[in-house]
């Protein structure tokens, strides 16, 4: 019996051939490196699930076209059966935010990720890549957040926030002293963010969860 690693394979192989594409343009439309898609094709690994479903989208076909072993339906598979992909929905990956334009505006957006609707908050959500170490240990450097777009976080909560007119927003712990809001890294090594006049900062959603791509 083929692995899912095989079955994907043999199908990318055979979408590539009959549609006369080459490799190194797949990879450069997916995302990944060259050697990345040949391990696809090969069956030496296994793409993620938005991997996945973004080479559906770029072949135009089904998600359960790329993971269902096509020899089966041809040697006598009833035809009465349909395979039922799991649903997915895009979340938007920032990048830069662009002075004045909505947050999830299409040139702030630097590429997606698929979830689960079923594993998604209520409201409108995005992904922020946390980078550096100012908030480890709790979210690693390298590692994408989930956030739930809203302008207020409870007090001890982790949030997306804009900071000093940058365009970047980063990850802090909103802590508030009466009227003071401080925004504190869980690195010791970092200073915390006094929110003034002089120091503006703008929360613009919460830390959900975060996930590591190996």
């Amino acid at each position: 019996m083929k692995s899912q690693r095989e079955i994907l394979a043999d199908n990318l192989e055979s979408l590539i051939q009959s549609r006369g594409i080459d490799q190194k343009i797949l990879a450069e439309k997916i995302g990944v490196s060259e050697m990345t898609a040949s391990n696809w094709v090969r069956g030496i690994k296994y793409p993620r699930i938005d991997k996945i479903q973004a080479l559906a989208e770029f072949f135009n076909v089904k998600h359960s076209d790329l993971v269902t072993d096509q020899t089966l339906i041809s040697e006598g598979k009833p035809s009465n059966l349909i395979e039922v992909a799991p649903p997915t929905v895009r979340i938007p990956v920032l990048g830069k935010i662009a002075c004045g334009d909505p947050i999830l505006a299409e040139e702030n957006i630097k590429g997606y990720r698929y979830e689960s609707p079923d594993m998604l908050p209520s409201g409108t959500t995005f992904y922020l890549e946390a980078t550096g170490d100012s908030m480890e240990p709790t979210i690693p450097n390298g590692s994408h957040v989930l956030i739930r777009e809203q302008p207020e976080v409870e007090y001890g909560e982790i949030a997306a926030v804009l900071m000093n007119g940058n365009e970047d927003a980063t990850l802090k712990r909103v802590r508030k002293q009466g009227d003071t809001v401080i925004l504190m890294p869980d690195n010791p090594a970092h200073d915390p963010y006094i929110i003034t006049e002089d120091n503006p900062a703008r929360i613009i959603g919460k830390a959900i969860r975060f996930t590591q791509d190996l």
